[in-house]
């Protein structure tokens, strides 16, 4: 007997099988991951498309990504770029690198995105020094106790108009409790306590539900 999904995962199979059609690149991505043990913490298809609209819809011609994991995320963003857009994406773990520089290629996308291996507080200075155009769009999806640096750098890194998101910011409704110990929702609280404090950012967050369970997302507008 098959088993019933709760509510939340059977609509997001119901909105994948209407709005996602078969990617066999998208689906041996995420295959070639799991058969290399990363571990399974790639966004959802239906966050992968938003992540992609969203970054048609600002016109991003620049993106940076702030871990790439298998490449999952990755090529749904460098699918959004135009054909002479970049895309710069910081991974930790070098096997993970290898994983997503593969998929990467049999995703056509090679020519467009650049991988940089190392923990990422060390290897965005490096990024600063290129001295190259601002990032328009900006996805942070790394480890969470380093959140807030993350988002220093992705606004030294952007520019008037760009978008920053910000993902598992949520934590299954632990944001909202001042007494975790968890340096994962602690690493975001420092976020939110940062925001209302920075004029350069316009900030909103949203929570989700779906096959990834219960988080959210923050979008992050840096203006004038």
């Amino acid at each position: 007997m098959a088993t019933k999904l709760d509510p939340w995962q059977a609509v997001d199979e119901y909105l994948g099988q209407r709005l996602l059609p078969a990617d066999p690149v998208l689906e041996e991505a995420l295959r070639s991951a799991a058969a290399a043990g990363l571990p399974e913490i790639a966004v959802s298809p239906a966050q992968g498309k938003f992540l992609h609209l969203l970054a048609r819809i600002c016109r991003a011609r620049r993106v940076l990504e702030l871990g790439t994991l298998g490449g999952y995320s990755t090529i749904w963003l460098a699918r959004a770029l135009p054909a002479d857009g970049t895309l710069i994406t910081l991974e930790a773990q070098p096997a993970f690198a290898e994983v997503a520089r593969t998929n990467i290629a049999r995703a056509g996308l090679a020519d467009r995105v650049e991988i940089v291996v190392g923990a990422a507080l060390d290897t965005l200075p490096n990024l600063k020094e290129r001295a190259q155009d601002p990032f328009d769009f900006v996805f942070i999806d790394a480890d969470k106790p380093n959140s807030l640096e993350y988002v220093r750098w992705a606004l030294q890194l952007s520019g008037p108009g760009s978008v920053i998101v910000l993902d598992n910011v949520v934590r299954q409704g632990a944001l909202a409790d001042p007494t975790t110990s968890d340096e994962n929702v602690v690493g975001m609280r420092r976020v939110f306590d940062f925001l209302p404090t920075e004029p350069r950012l316009s900030a909103a967050a949203l929570q989700t539900v779906g096959v990834k369970g219960y988080d959210g997302f923050a979008l992050l507008l840096v203006q004038d």
